[in-house]
């Protein structure tokens, strides 16, 4: 399928889906979810790819809704946007495939939601990150009162939302909302190092530890322990675990082939 918002490169063992809209800093639209969705159901199936990175073109990740479309919508119809939205963000979270958000400007209302959505959050120096709708009479639509609440806690989030105003990728890395903040310059650079590091790891020990935080965060303690224990258990199934038990003690670098 050919794109009409996304630009898609595809790397040794990762690729990067970079939001080309930069006229209108990148804006979530109806074509942006839609193709979103397209992409990565592709990556999901595509066994060559083990991670992706996305971010946006120009100054900004993602600067928010497309107004002028969000203008168009009833109540009725925008329960249906939100609904689709969430869908995406359910779909990037639960990819089993790590996402690296590159947060190279404004990551704002669905940007910092999408962004929520992504296993972490590398940030450059000139990011934005915030949840403005408020502003605009709104509420988040797209995951911003529950992702938010979950890795930021209560009261930071409730700032967040009921104040509207954006904060610094510096600010954003003290209260957990990013992992880590570089120059500019260097944002694209150490994504794509910390993917490499990942991809060099046993895919199905990737793909199960996602699903143990993942999963367990929406259970008890007792019942994420268990979760925990039958991976842990199926990992041992896989020839990747044989492998990297046996390279480490021959003293050698593992050569996993995801199974």
């Amino acid at each position: 399928m050919e794109y009409e918002t996304l630009l898609i490169e595809k790397k040794d063992k990762y690729a990067i889906v970079t939001i080309n809209r930069p006229k209108v800093l990148n804006a979530l639209n109806a074509r942006v979810i839609d193709e979103l969705h397209h992409v990565f159901d592709a990556l999901k199936s595509d066994d060559s790819v083990l991670g992706v990175i996305l971010t946006g073109a120009g100054k900004a990740f993602i600067a928010g809704a497309d107004i002028s479309e969000l203008a168009k919508l009833s109540g009725f119809e925008a329960y249906e946007v939100a609904l689709r939205g969430q869908d995406l963000l359910n779909k990037i979270e639960q990819l089993q495939k790590p996402v690296i958000a590159a947060v190279n400007g404004f990551a704002l209302g669905g940007g910092c939601e999408l962004a929520m959505a992504c296993t972490f959050r590398i940030a450059s120096e000139k990011a934005k990150l915030g949840q403005p709708e408020v502003k605009l009479g709104l509420v988040p639509g797209y995951g911003g009162t529950q992702r938010l609440t979950r890795l930021v806690g209560k009261g930071r989030a409730m700032e967040l939302v009921l104040v509207g105003d954006p904060i610094r990728a510096t600010e954003a890395a003290q209260i957990g909302l990013v992992n880590r903040v570089v120059p500019p310059e260097d944002l694209l650079a150490t994504c794509e190092s910390i993917m490499s590091n990942i991809t060099a790891r046993a895919p199905k020990a990737i793909s199960y530890s996602l699903q143990a935080i993942n999963h367990g965060l929406e259970m008890t303690l007792t019942e994420g322990l268990r979760l925990e224990a039958n991976l842990f258990g199926l990992s041992f199934f896989t020839e990747d675990a044989r492998e990297g038990i046996a390279a480490f003690l021959e003293k050698r670098t593992p050569d996993f082939q995801g199974k």
